[in-house]
């Protein structure tokens, strides 16, 4: 049985600027349907204080979204900086225990890796090749205005540039032929590009299965017409149909595409499935 998906979840590590935290929500929330913040960080007394900027923050301005700070731990008690290899086992441990959580209540996961020490970053980008699906992302948040220091403000000013720039993850869930392909390529991007066309290989795939396996014959061809942009009236006439045969038609068509799709929160219908499979059936018309 497929589970609806919730709401997204929004991780990032902390360290003396709190305004990483709100730049990227502030970008993030624009296209995005997040209802959770979490918060990776360690036991010191700048960031403490910086929890509770947030805090108030988010009770103002951002009073649907839940702030969760997590405290990084080991066997010895709160983390309060990376000094030790039980210090590091912490940390993994907590990226790991907390993208599993939202890996697992089939939530979307958003990781900012700009805040906090270097390693923080380097840890999460690998929790995220372990643990990532291929709805999840990793995002890295460039500002020209504001800098480090300055005085604090917790959004970008009309002068200030500010930006996510997507990391790409190359996903351990495909490791044979990852490892295979990576041996032979001396360029990261190289890898980059060929994990992209792997991907686009793979959805291509799973979209053909939908059309062949999904579908009864009488949906397919329905499906086929709608795609290629006609209408009711012209799918029924094409086919020597009722019009309202084909719309029936078209509603189950939808609802085995929601399901197909994980039950988003948001309406399917004719064009989420023009949108995902207009390019489908173009190309196949072309090859005919």
């Amino acid at each position: 049985m497929s589970t609806k998906f919730c709401r997204d979840v929004m991780l990032a590590s902390l360290g003396s600027e709190p305004q990483v935290i709100t730049y990227a929500l502030d970008i993030l929330i624009a296209e995005h349907p997040i209802d959770e913040v979490i918060i990776i960080h360690t036991d010191h007394p700048v960031i403490n204080r910086n929890i509770d900027i947030l805090r108030e923050e988010f009770n103002q301005t951002y009073p649907n979204v839940v702030l969760r700070p997590v405290l990084i731990t080991n066997p010895n008690g709160p983390v309060k900086d990376f000094l030790t290899q039980e210090d590091l086992r912490g940390l993994l441990r907590t990226l790991y225990i907390e993208i599993r959580r939202v890996r697992q209540a089939n939530r979307r996961v958003h990781i900012c890796i700009s805040g906090g020490r270097k390693v923080m970053a380097v840890m999460a980008m690998s929790v995220a090749q372990l643990l990532f699906g291929p709805n999840d992302q990793v995002w890295y948040l460039i500002t020209k205005g504001w800098k480090p220091g300055n005085e604090q403000r917790l959004h970008a000013g009309e002068s200030d540039k500010t930006m996510l720039l997507p990391v790409p993850v190359l996903r351990w869930n495909e490791a044979d032929t990852l490892l295979r392909t990576v041996a032979e390529l001396n360029d990261p991007q190289e890898v980059i590009t060929w994990y992209k066309r792997l991907t686009k290989k793979a959805e291509e795939k799973r979209k053909d299965e939908f059309i062949r396996h999904w579908l009864t014959p009488a949906e397919l061809e329905v499906t086929r017409l709608a795609c290629l942009g006609f209408d009711n009236a012209t799918i029924a006439a094409k086919l020597g149909k009722q019009e309202q045969t084909v719309a029936n038609q078209l509603r189950g068509v939808y609802e085995k595409l929601r399901e197909w799709l994980g039950f988003p929160d948001y309406t399917v219908d004719r064009s989420i499935l023009i949108s995902r499979f207009a390019p489908y059936f173009a190309l196949n018309e072309s090859e005919v």
